[in-house]
């Protein structure tokens, strides 16, 4: 039996992920064949489908992505010893993926996507869940530390937090003179005054 070689197919899967990206922002799910990501990907339909079983499970496998990055990146965060910081550092990231068209209209695509397919929006619900829950933690833990208020309570925080990154890519959507990074300082502000209402 030949033995597979685990960097050769995550590299492959990436590629498989990154052409798929890059055709759903341009085109978005239903218009893109698999003909499209496979001659985006320089690959033919039959290694493609020994990696993915059908488009829906590239979707999924997206989707899935981005859970193990917000993940990775608050279980990092919550070793910081400026929380604060961390959660304004987090909006700037957002920031720059929206500003970014590919990030921002596959992100777009998502949301439009969960609202279609029931497995996707289970996955889409279930990213949200645990991206509130991880705010929350750290907004609890920056509370701990007196880096923040108590003025509201921590998971209605979250919740508005991720409501806010919600409006920045439906406002990338609908209004193309909208420049994500031109308004960091604004973003930051308002968070801050949130979040510090009452700090010690």
């Amino acid at each position: 039996m030949r033995k597979v070689d685990p960097d050769k197919h995550d590299a492959r899967v990436r590629q498989i992920l990154d052409a798929a990206r890059a055709c759903f922002a341009e085109k978005g799910f239903h218009q893109t064949s698999t003909a499209a990501i496979c001659a985006r990907a320089g690959m033919s339909p039959g290694n493609l489908f020994h990696y993915f079983s059908s488009k829906q499970a590239i979707i999924a496998a997206i989707v899935d992505g981005e859970r193990r990055d917000v993940a990775e990146y608050f279980s990092s965060a919550m070793q910081a010893a400026d929380l604060l910081g961390e959660i304004l550092a987090f909006m700037d990231m957002i920031l720059a993926l929206a500003a970014d068209k590919t990030f921002a209209g596959l992100a777009l695509e998502i949301v439009a996507e969960a609202t279609r397919d029931p497995e996707i929006g289970a996955r889409v619900s279930r990213n949200d869940v645990e991206l509130r829950s991880a705010l929350q933690a750290l907004i609890t833990a920056a509370e701990e530390r007196g880096q923040v208020g108590r003025a509201l309570p921590s998971a209605d925080a979250a919740t508005w937090i991720a409501t806010l990154i919600d409006g920045i890519f439906s406002r990338v959507g609908i209004d193309p003179d909208f420049s994500p990074k031109a308004h960091s300082s604004t973003l930051r502000l308002m968070i801050t005054r949130m979040l510090c209402a009452d700090a010690a």
